[in-house]
């Protein structure tokens, strides 16, 4: 869950039966990354709960409450222990789907690489086994998932590019928080923006830490003078790990 290093070294192992391992941290945004990624890709069928659980998020404890219980007409996940459990950006159908998908397994707290990689190993033998006894194929799977209604468009903006703006003009406002993601293969810095209810309102995209910051600026995206200066020194980190090739993590607000 909120434990990195261990993504990592999941990541460098690359053990049999593995599709792909990440952190999660927050309990809104990123449960909805990871089931818009899972129906993404039909063939994940479990994941695997484990290291440290985020402090008052508890994305992992959210996680396991909502393959279990779903979320209420509000989005709220549905005995989850977290601040706020509320996905914004994921229709009530593309859970249902999600839960129809995948099951949960509960290693939460476990940083044991060793207990890890045998779980994994178990989960890929039993799939075999449930493939030898069905007759079963990926695509068997794949197509008797139900179907989803994607969500609405008017959720997902389309990513503006970021311009340029004298450094001297600053412009703020009110509203949001911001996730910030560099990518590698084409070299740009990508900026989700959203509302304090976690829904997403913008997202931009430019090659620079300086032209996105302008872009945010003139678009009254921040409000606090701390939070501005918060948000260019991580647009400049994520801009220097493109640079050095370094894994970034933003930091904390």
């Amino acid at each position: 869950m909120a434990s990195p290093e261990l993504a990592e070294r999941m990541s460098q192992l690359k053990p049999e039966g593995l599709s792909i391992a990440g952190k999660a941290e927050t309990e809104n945004i990123g449960i909805e990354k990871i089931i818009q990624n899972t129906l993404a890709a039909p063939s994940i069928r479990t994941l695997i709960l484990c290291g440290i659980d985020s402090e008052g998020h508890f994305a992992g404890q959210t996680l396991e409450a909502l393959v279990r219980n779903g979320m209420d007409e509000n989005g709220r996940v549905i005995g989850s222990i977290g601040r706020k459990p509320v996905l914004a950006n994921v229709s009530m159908n593309e859970v249902e789907a999600f839960k129809a998908q995948v099951q949960t397994v509960n290693l939460i707290g476990c940083l044991d690489e060793a207990v890890i990689l045998n779980e994994i190993a178990a989960r890929k033998d039993q799939r075999a086994a449930n493939l030898a006894n069905t007759n079963a194929s990926a695509n068997v799977f794949k197509d008797t998932l139900p179907m989803v209604t994607p969500t609405q468009p008017a959720k997902v903006p389309q990513p503006l590019t970021a311009t340029y703006k004298d450094p001297n003009q600053v412009k703020l406002d009110k509203k949001g928080y911001f996730v910030i993601v560099p990518k590698d293969k084409t070299g740009h810095i990508l900026v989700e923006h959203y509302s304090n209810q976690n829904e997403l309102l913008h997202i931009v995209q430019g090659e620079n830490a300086r032209d996105l910051y302008w872009t945010i600026l003139e678009g009254g995206w921040v409000s606090e003078l701390s939070h501005a200066a918060y948000l260019g020194k991580e647009l400049m980190a994520a801009e220097l790990s493109l640079k050095y090739g370094f894994k970034y993590i933003q930091d904390k607000a």
